[in-house]
């Protein structure tokens, strides 16, 4: 009896010192968890959370210890000095892997923290700046404003042969990055552009400048910016009697604009976003399916990019045999991963050295992929 209670006391020990011995790691995530755009940082957390919750269900091993993924989540509110304290307190806590920051204005000067710390970061930020920085540490896991700004021109010009188009951003990292390319690649391609108005990212009223450019007879307003800012611009564009598109790049490309746009938001609003469409994508339909059912919500713009950052870390852990971050990235920049959306491979900077863009309209207030250009 007595050795009974013994090998059973001595089997539990063995057990707790197994689990004792995993192997944690701190997948970090920072993004807009509050304000406006809100909406879309929870969205990428929850396809990062999706990815930890299905690799410890797994689990994996390296170094013959098991892996325990824990996220910690950070809300930078979308706001450059939040994001380096954001940053701060994930290094702090001993993140050396992150997902996000999603917008530009934050990942440029928080990229600086996490470069100097050893971490590594998989964001969707888009302006090329980030990227020109000579940080090892950076991937960028989707198209860049350069690709998104100059697909949708190409769009506007050779599809919807418009020759007459104005530009307005809103002086964000990325609005002004992404209008800049558009307006770049409109004028190549023979388009006139009429005018560029500027604004900002807490504005809800463009009557004035929108009232300009209506004199300017203008096909199209192509809007650097994020949704909250793009939707009360289509309303005003309608009242206005304005039938001009509105254009944009991916951060409007999303079910927020035609919620908050209402019958504004149709096929006069088009926009651009990095990536295959993911109902084409062979794992895009079961990844879409099991979101839904994990968040009782349909994925949005990047859940399936941040899922596949937190996937891409894991395989690259794996290859690498160890955490060590710095062994980690060099297999990231040597190596390719087969993601959700489709293959990240990167060049020398960080960039996907390939990524399609997908044009998308509304239909019924959803996105609706229109072609791959």
């Amino acid at each position: 009896m007595k050795l009974k209670h013994t090998t059973a006391v001595l089997a539990l020990m063995t057990a707790f010192g197994a689990h004792a011995q995993d192997t944690v790691v701190k997948i970090g995530h920072s993004g807009p968890l509050s304000g406006s755009q809100s909406f879309s940082g929870k969205d990428n957390e929850s396809g990062a959370r999706l990815a930890v919750e299905e690799l410890n269900a797994k689990p994996i091993t390296v170094a013959g210890k098991k892996l325990k993924f824990e996220l910690l989540s950070e809300d930078d509110q979308g706001d450059p000095k939040a994001g380096v304290a954001a940053a701060q307190k994930l290094i702090d806590a001993g993140v050396r892997y992150v997902v996000g920051p999603y917008n530009s204005g934050v990942a440029i000067p928080a990229s600086r923290a996490y470069n100097d710390a050893g971490a590594l970061i998989a964001t969707v930020a888009t302006n090329p700046k980030l990227t020109q920085q000579g940080y090892k540490g950076i991937f960028r896991v989707n198209a860049s404003d350069t690709q998104l700004g100059s697909k949708m021109a190409l769009y506007a010009a050779n599809e919807l042969k418009l020759k007459n188009v104005a530009v307005i951003d809103d002086r964000t990292a990325f609005g002004q990055g992404v209008a800049e390319e558009f307006k770049k690649q409109a004028k190549a391609a023979g388009m006139t552009v009429a005018g560029h108005e500027f604004t900002n990212d807490k504005a809800f009223d463009f009557t004035a400048i929108l009232t300009k450019l209506k004199t300017k007879k203008v096909e199209a307003i192509f809007f650097g910016g994020y949704a909250p800012q793009a939707a009360p611009m289509a309303r005003q564009m309608k009242q206005l009697g304005i039938n001009a598109k509105l254009l944009g790049g991916d951060t409007i490309c999303t079910a927020e604009m035609g919620k908050l746009g209402g019958d504004a938001v149709g096929d006069n609003v088009l926009c651009s976003q990095g990536g295959a469409i993911l109902e084409k994508a062979s794992a895009g339909p079961a990844f879409k399916a099991k979101f839904k059912a994990r968040f009782k919500q349909d994925a949005d713009v990047y859940a399936a990019a941040y899922y596949d950052a937190v996937m891409m870390y894991a395989q690259a852990m794996q290859k690498a045999n160890t955490i060590d971050a710095q062994k980690v990235q060099a297999v990231i920049s040597a190596g390719s991963y087969q993601g959700v959306t489709g293959t990240y491979a990167f060049d020398a900077k960080g960039d996907m050295k390939q990524s399609p863009v997908t044009i998308f309209t509304f239909k019924a207030g959803q996105p609706s992929a229109l072609t791959t250009y």
